[in-house]
């Protein structure tokens, strides 16, 4: 540039004024209403069409129809557009964090200690007390000197508010643990307990002063007094304060943790079960209170539950406090609902279940009382008590589980199934309808089911250790009626006829069965498999078939070695003459050649032997008298021994038809003739047991039976083998031939008693056609009324019979009938004449002797007597038996104690005919005169009884043997020949029927007790011995006694119970008992203490049996055991019992056998077995021992299982006392090491299984738990004294249930039954280990409690499973301030993991006391505001913000109060600012749509705006405190000038912010951020909202008060305050 040459002036670059705010902060968008000129503008461009017409700009878009929503769709479809703009959402936000200042450094400290005198204390307490000196002018130091007790009392004294109060002591606390924080081992809650410690002192320190007056004493020679503190009205106001101000206190510190919470429940769970009933009205309270804490916590809940229940039921209910302590019972109740509907495992405790069982269930079902209460709220009522009583029973189940109480019942096993069906079958009686006998299932299918009962039912009808003649046919019958109904359905469904499995199963049998092989079985079994083939259940023809198919060896007789089926094939019978099936079996037996069989001859013996017996039936006469006896049997030995073949051959097939042809042959006076044939074919019959044939030849005689001799014998023939009829399924056919009989007999004019009674019996209301029926019981009826008619005025009859006693000095034969027909036309009205003719009977007899010295003489005119009854009998409408055993229970049990020796025996011949012919049952005469003579002899205690007794018991022991067991005739006694004789016998099968068999056993016992009554004679000692030893192998007898075992075993239990039984009794009963069940041709009696013995007798026919002998032998011992003398000899033979016992016991169906035996028996006894058991168990847990872990312990369940189900079903009965039978101590401290051991190594093993997926031993492993745990429970359910290494070993026990439990409780090892079932076990052990509530150390309930973090269960645990683990955990509810928080630190990617969770520091977390933290009001750059005017945030709590990564976001919250009077200028602040708000939709709508009448534009309002260029310059900050003051006092709503548009003007000019913007383009936005009302934010509207949310929903956030724009005022307008707040985690900062 040359000289003088100016230099060029530089280029003007307009600049916007000072004061005029950016449009955006950060971004460079220039400057709000500024828009400087520039060279390469449009308008800057001269050119003659803008000089001439002015700049025209044509329209960049057509704005009539352009859209941009075409473009803009377009670019969102292609793939990048949603991460482009997430791109750009991401770079805004980066760029604002990185713009945002960061939260300073914590300046928090905490108030120091410092040591003032006693004036500078008291006065600082007493500022401390002062509310109105605020505690920022105390907080700099608090005094240090008093503790403990003294510091509350001080605080107390001085009147400090709680408030207050806390904040000392809190400050107090963190001095005092000051020292203790940068150790390792510091706990900040550890001062919390020592505080808790201090608190719960002082509480009980104050509850000590209330005490109760101590029960006088008698020896006290001083007047005792007493005062307690309540009594008197100044020291109970003093100590319900300071009380009152102590439960403040912690009211406070209990919700804040400065009193750790399980210390203090703890303790407050030792006061209610240690205080007195004074002290527990408060103590109620103080736990009504704080209940909910316990509730989290089984540890703390179930010994609270169990105090509560105590207090109530033992101190409260049970006394007389009860009237007293009202409110307290209620409080109790109450708090014992609320306890178990909280927590319902708290009552898992078997303990509690047995003491408070039923109060608890009372309790809680008195909570519902739904009267006076309207429908709906009934019926919530009502769902509610439906949910207690739903949990209340699965915990009384769950705790009746572990007692072992209710337990299932085992499913029927062979043997346990077999002695059912053993009853079943040996309960069919004449009157058994066999179609409802249910012995097979209703299947038709061949089941294994079937073939094993099957099976049982053949054995059952053969062996000889079961008894009757009517097995055969009732298993013939019952298989029969079985097939039926299988073939019915097999051809409703088109199956296979089940006859060729039958007869498969029928063949297996005979070719297996050890009891079909015994050779003394083979005449059972042909007898059933004749019946078998009769019915057609079993083919003779395919038996051969099978047997020449398979090639089997030994069939012939020409062989050697003979097959079992040889047996078979020669004596099963053929009912029909099929002449190809006899020759086959013929060719099979004896071969091709052979002429004449061994049967042959056999039937040509039998022929001979029934020509001989009966040759009438041949056209013979009999040649002499001695068939007549009753043992005629003899004679025909070939019949008795030949095989079953040929017998039924020849009766059935030869005789039958012989004696048919014999009946139509002969006259009608013949009958005599009849009746002997007919009785002696019978009897033999009998003995060979061809029952059908009887049958038959019965009803073929019934035709012909035209008087009452020959229908007697017929009838009592049926009678005397009425089950076999049964059994056969005949009645109906008997019922129909018997009524025939009576239809003849009643269209001759005549009727016949007998006949009536046994088709009543017969039909049993259930085979005769109901006419029929009617017409029977008319006839009875009928023929009632015509021998005793009835008459208004009866005659009467005279005590004494002059003519009956004439009777026997009378010669004419037909005497007795004339008397007989005399009287009862004479006193046929009188209902007690039969009775005075049986009195004056009597008498007459007791003048035989005397009148007659002939013993020959005096028996028969005994028989004219009899004769004489005999007759009387047809005259009374019931017969005579009623009337005599009236008499005998009457007015005749004197006169019969008088008779003498010679009288007796002419009684006896009477009491003998009349039984023989039916006038007198046989039951009668037992039960009213020989049982009654039997106690008497059985009761006799003295000589002179013995003198009197001495001649009626030994007649009434003749008498019994004559009735029941001598068979033979003619020994001068009825009955004199074979026809008598069958009367009697079928009179005797009625003592062995039920009801009378009943009778014979209950007075059983009174035989043994004249045994060893040593005031009677030797010999009649020994002839009731013999009695009793006989009757004991009769058949019948047997067979009655195992038809109803359990009424002999009441019979003689009832017997032993007795105390007017001596002990020295017992045992001659028991083995009268044994003698009854066994036979000694058989086994011979078992000794109870030799197992070996009994075992072997395990077999469904002896089981029975066999279990009654032994119950009452141990009962026997266990008396034994109580008395001195026999004490060491009864537990010698216990011992060896008990020891036998369970190492013999193999099978569940034996455990099951020994339980039931042991039922009902002393506690003693039942403690010696289940010691014996235990020791057992603790052996079998040492010898199973090997390397495969799971197979032995798999080998230790199925041992030791029925031991422990044996022992459980032994100690059942004693689960409701107050203990069980006591164990040995050695045998618990085994038992409960051994079971530790197993539990450890299980617990090893299962974890080691559940790492190998879908391995089968983990089901075995979870098995062997199972039993481990049901074990422990037994052994918990004892009262045992735990030592100091049965709680060591219980601790390592728990910690080990507790991982059992979790390894079953998810993954692999989940298992629904095992988990429950271990926590349970769990419960039952921490419950069992005692603690010392009222020892000197701090009360621990949580010792021996599984202790873990919850958050290490697995996340695929069940949420139950979780919930239940966390009561069992030793933690109570976590403080509100740290619930759910953790500490977090972030990884490399910047994602959070989880450190652990936050402790809570009650101590240290002081309350600030300055300024409340939090940015302050913009203004002036004053402090608290960055550079640019944005908001900070002061750290200046206890609490840091640092340990939240709180930080600043820029976000204002535009607070809900918005201004309402101006809708415009409201839509500026909220369109033009990227803040936080909310606002609904019908709001905003309203806002929108509507404009104040002040926005409305005007010219004068347009004029001022085009001066607004001259006004100065706005100050933007708030000047003055007192205009800031000013400005936050005024109106909030901004100037209406930010938000009005000018449609006129497309340019705007410069104006003041604030001013109305006149020349604002219609379209653009206006961006108010570049104002001083604070910063500016962007994001989309989903983070607004969330952020609203936010700032609504977190009260913890602080928001600082946004700067206010002072130009405003003087335009009569304020800018919107705007809050900021810094981003924090969910916390509270002090």
């Amino acid at each position: 540039m040359g000289k003088g040459e100016k230099e060029p002036l530089p280029v003007y670059e307009l600049r916007p004024p000072e004061w005029l705010p950016r449009a955006h902060v950060s971004g460079d968008v220039g400057y709000i209403g500024f828009y400087p000129p520039r060279p390469d503008d449009v308008e800057e461009a001269l050119t003659e069409k803008s000089v001439k017409d002015g700049l025209t700009l044509a329209p960049a878009v057509s704005a009539e129809c352009y859209s941009q929503q075409h473009e803009i769709r377009k670019r969102l479809m292609q793939e990048d557009a949603l991460s482009a703009l997430e791109d750009v959402m991401n770079q805004i936000f980066a760029r604002r964090a990185e713009s945002l200042p960061s939260i300073p450094p914590s300046s928090f400290r905490l108030p120091s200690r410092v040591t003032l005198n006693d004036a500078k204390r008291q006065a600082w307490f007493a500022d401390l007390a002062n509310r109105d000196i605020p505690l920022s002018k105390l907080g700099k130091n608090v005094p240090h000197g008093a503790k403990g007790h003294d510091l509350l009392d001080l605080l107390h004294t001085n009147g400090v508010e709680i408030p207050r109060a806390v904040w000392f002591l809190r400050v107090f606390g963190a001095n005092e643990s000051a020292g203790l924080r940068n150790k390792p081992s510091y706990n900040p809650t550890q001062y919390s307990v020592e505080w808790a410690n201090v608190m719960t002192s002082y509480m009980k320190k104050q509850l000590a002063d209330i005490a109760l007056p101590s029960a006088p004493r008698l020896v006290a020679s001083i007047k005792q007094t007493f005062k307690g503190v309540l009594s008197d009205t100044e020291t109970r106001q003093k100590w319900i304060s300071r009380f009152t101000y102590c439960l403040s206190l912690l009211r406070t510190f209990y919700a804040e943790g400065l009193v750790d919470n399980r210390t203090f429940l703890a303790w407050l769970v030792q006061q209610m079960a240690t205080c007195n009933l004074a002290q527990a009205g408060f103590v109620v309270r103080l736990a009504d209170e704080y209940l909910d804490g316990m509730l989290v916590s089984r540890a703390l809940t179930r010994p609270f539950i169990e105090a509560c229940l105590n207090k109530l039921v033992v101190e409260i209910e049970g006394t007389s406090a009860k009237e007293f302590l009202p409110n307290t019972a209620n409080i109790l109740r109450n708090l014992i609902s609320r306890a178990f509907l909280a927590l319902p495992d708290a009552c898992i405790s078997p303990r509690i279940h047995i003491q408070y069982g039923a109060m608890l269930e009372e309790i809680l079902m008195d909570n519902f009382v739904t009267d006076g209460v309207d429908s709906t709220s009934q019926q919530s009522v009502q769902a509610l008590q439906q949910t207690v009583m739903d949990t209340l029973s699965d915990v009384q189940r769950r705790n009746e589980a572990m007692l072992f109480q209710h337990l299932p019942p085992r499913v029927l096993g062979s043997l346990s199934s077999a002695l059912s069906d053993v009853k079943l079958l040996n309960s069919i009686s004449g009157k058994t309808d066999l179609t409802s006998v249910s012995l097979f299932d209703d299947n038709s299918d061949i089941s294994p089911s079937f073939s094993r009962k099957l099976d049982f039912l053949l054995t059952w009808s053969v062996t000889p250790l079961q008894y009757g003649d009517h097995r055969p046919y009732a298993a013939a019958c019952l298989l029969q009626i079985w097939r039926n109904k299988a073939e019915e359905r097999a051809i409703r469904r088109d199956a296979p006829s089940p006859d060729e499995q039958i007869q498969d199963l029928l063949f297996d049998w005979l070719d297996s069965s050890d009891v079909a092989g015994d050779p003394g079985n083979l005449p059972a079994v042909a007898l059933l498999f004749g019946q078998l083939v009769k019915h057609e259940l079993f083919s003779y023809e395919q038996y051969m078939q099978r047997l020449i198919a398979r090639g089997e060896t030994g069939l012939s007789y020409s062989q050697e070695e003979g097959s079992r089926h040889r047996q078979f094939l020669r004596w099963i019978p053929l009912h029909n003459s099929d002449s190809s099936v006899i020759s086959q079996r013929k060719v099979i037996l004896y071969g091709f050649r052979v002429r004449e069989t061994p049967e042959d001859v056999n039937e040509r013996e039998i022929r001979r032997e029934f020509r001989a017996l009966v040759p009438e039936v041949f056209g013979g006469v009999p040649q002499t008298e001695e068939g007549l006896t009753t043992m005629f049997w003899k004679s025909c030995n070939s019949l008795l021994s030949a095989p079953r073949y040929e017998q039924l051959k020849t009766i059935k097939q030869w005789f039958l038809p012989l004696y048919k042809k014999f009946l139509a042959s002969q006259l009608l006076d013949a009958e005599a003739v009849i009746l002997r044939v007919f009785t002696l074919s019978t009897v033999i019959m009998a003995r060979v047991r061809s029952y059908g044939s009887i049958l038959d030849m019965s009803l073929c005689t019934l035709e012909y039976a035209n008087n009452s001799p020959l229908l007697t014998a017929v009838i009592e023939t049926i009678r005397q083998h009425i089950e076999v009829w049964a059994c056969m399924d005949r009645m109906k056919e008997v019922a129909s031939a018997l009524w025939t009989v009576h239809q003849t007999w009643r269209s001759r004019g005549s009727q016949n008693r007998v006949l009536l009674k046994l088709l009543a019996e017969v039909d049993n209301d259930r085979h005769l056609e109901p006419a029929a029926r009617e017409q029977m019981l008319s006839d009875i009826s009928a023929f009632s009324h015509a021998l005793f008619p009835s008459n208004e005025n009866p005659d009467t009859v005279p005590p004494v019979l002059a003519e009956i006693l004439l009777l026997a000095t009378d010669p004419n034969p037909e005497a007795p009938s004339l008397l007989a027909n005399s009287l009862w036309y004479k006193y046929m009205t009188s209902p007690d004449w039969a009775w005075k003719v049986w009195d004056n009977t009597v008498a007459s007899l007791r003048q035989i002797p005397v009148m007659i010295e002939d013993v020959q003489g005096r028996r028969a005119c005994a028989l004219r007597y009899a004769t004489f009854l005999l007759h009387v009998d047809q005259h009374l409408p019931r017969g005579f038996d009623e009337q005599i055993r009236s008499w005998f229970l009457g007015a005749g049990r004197s006169e019969v104690a008088a008779l003498a020796p010679d009288t007796w025996d002419v009684v006896t011949v009477v009491l003998l005919y009349l039984i023989c012919y039916g006038a007198l049952t046989t039951t009668t005469t037992l039960e009213s005169l020989i049982y009654p003579v039997w106690q008497m002899g059985a009761s006799v205690s003295s000589e002179e009884q013995t003198q009197t007794l001495e001649t009626l018991l030994t007649s009434a022991n003749n008498l019994f043997e004559h009735l029941l067991l001598r068979d033979e005739c003619g020994t001068g006694l009825p009955p004199v020949d074979v026809f008598e004789a069958q009367g009697l016998q079928t009179r005797r099968r009625d003592v062995f029927r039920e009801p009378h068999f009943s009778s014979l056993v209950a007075n059983f016992p009174a035989l043994v007790l004249i045994e060893q009554n040593r005031y009677l004679p030797e010999g009649l000692r020994v002839a009731s011995m013999n009695l009793r030893q006989t009757i004991c192998r009769v058949n019948v007898f047997r067979q009655g006694i195992y038809r109803d075992l359990d009424a002999v075993r009441l019979t003689f239990e009832k017997l032993l119970e007795s105390q007017n039984v001596p002990d020295e009794l017992h045992e001659p009963l028991v083995s009268a008992l044994r003698l009854m069940l066994n036979d000694p041709g058989q086994d011979g009696p078992v000794k109870a203490a030799e197992w070996s013995s009994a075992s072997s007798l395990l077999s469904p026919w002896k089981l029975a049996a066999t279990s009654i002998e032994i119950r009452l032998t141990i009962k026997q011992l266990g008396e034994g055991m109580s008395r001195e003398s026999t004490r060491i000899a009864a537990c010698q033979s216990l011992d060896k019992l008990t020891n036998a016992v369970f190492y013999h016991c193999k099978s569940p169906e034996e455990a099951d056998f020994v339980a039931e035996m042991i039922t009902d028996v002393d506690k003693s006894v039942a403690g010696k077995f289940v010691n014996a058991g235990l020791r057992r168990i603790v052996d079998i847990f040492r010898e199973t021992d090997g390397a495969n872990k799971i197979e032995s312990m798999t080998r230790l369940v199925s041992s030791a299982g029925e031991i422990l189900r044996l022992l459980a079903n032994i100690v059942a009965p004693f689960r409701q006392d107050p203990c069980l039978p006591q164990l040995d101590t050695l045998v618990q401290d085994n038992l409960f090491s051994v079971i530790c051991a197993k539990v450890a190594e299980m617990t090893d093993v299962m974890a080691t299984l559940v790492q190998q997926p879908w391995s089968e031993d983990i089901s075995k492993g979870s098995q062997a738990v199972i039993f481990l745990a049901r074990l422990l429970q037994f052994y918990l359910g004892f009262p045992a004294a735990w030592s100091q290494q049965a709680k060591d070993l219980a601790e390592e026990l728990c910690a080990n249930l507790a991982r059992l439990a979790l390894i079953h409780g998810f993954g692999e090892g989940l298992n629904m039954l095992a988990f429950p079932l271990i926590m349970d076990t769990l419960c039952y052990t921490l419950d069992e280990i005692p603690t010392d509530t009222k020892a000197t150390a701090p009360y621990d309930p949580f010792r021996y409690y599984p202790e873990f973090n919850l958050s290490d269960l697995p996340s695929d645990m069940p949420p139950e499973y979780k919930a239940r683990l966390r009561t069992m955990l030793p933690y109570v509810s976590l403080n509100p301030t740290v619930q759910d928080l953790v500490y977090v630190t972030r990884d490399a990617s910047g994602a959070l993991i989880s450190t652990g969770p936050v402790q809570n520091r009650p101590w240290e977390w002081t309350e600030y006391l300055g300024d409340v933290p939090g940015a302050e009001t913009r203004g002036g750059g004053g402090e608290g505001h960055e550079e640019d005017g944005r908001p900070t945030v002061k750290n200046s709590a206890s609490l840091s913000l640092d340990l939240f990564e709180a930080r600043l976001t820029g976000d204002r919250i535009i607070p809900a109060q918005a201004p309402k009077e101006d809708m415009m200028a409201e839509e500026n602040l909220r369109s033009l600012q990227d803040d936080l708000y909310a606002e609904g939709a019908f709001r905003r709508d309203w806002r929108e749509t509507r404009i104040s009448l002040n926005d409305a534009p005007s010219s004068g309002t347009r004029a001022r705006s085009e001066q607004d260029d001259a006004l100065p310059p706005l100050n933007t900050s708030s000047g003055t405190p007192g205009a800031a003051a000013e400005g936050r006092a005024s109106s909030r709503r901004p100037s209406p000038a930010s938000s009005v548009r000018s449609a006129t003007s497309l340019r705007q000019s410069p104006a003041h912010p604030l001013s109305r913007l006149s020349v604002s383009t219609a379209g653009e936005v206006i961006d108010v951020d570049a104002f001083d009302a604070g910063t500016s934010a962007s994001g989309s509207t989903n983070k607004r909202k969330a952020m609203s949310s936010i700032a609504e929903e977190d009260d913890e956030i602080e928001f600082v008060e946004g700067p206010v724009a002072g130009g405003a005022a003087a335009r009569g307008s304020k800018r919107t305050k705007a809050k900021t707040a810094g981003k924090t985690t969910r916390g509270r900062k002090r």
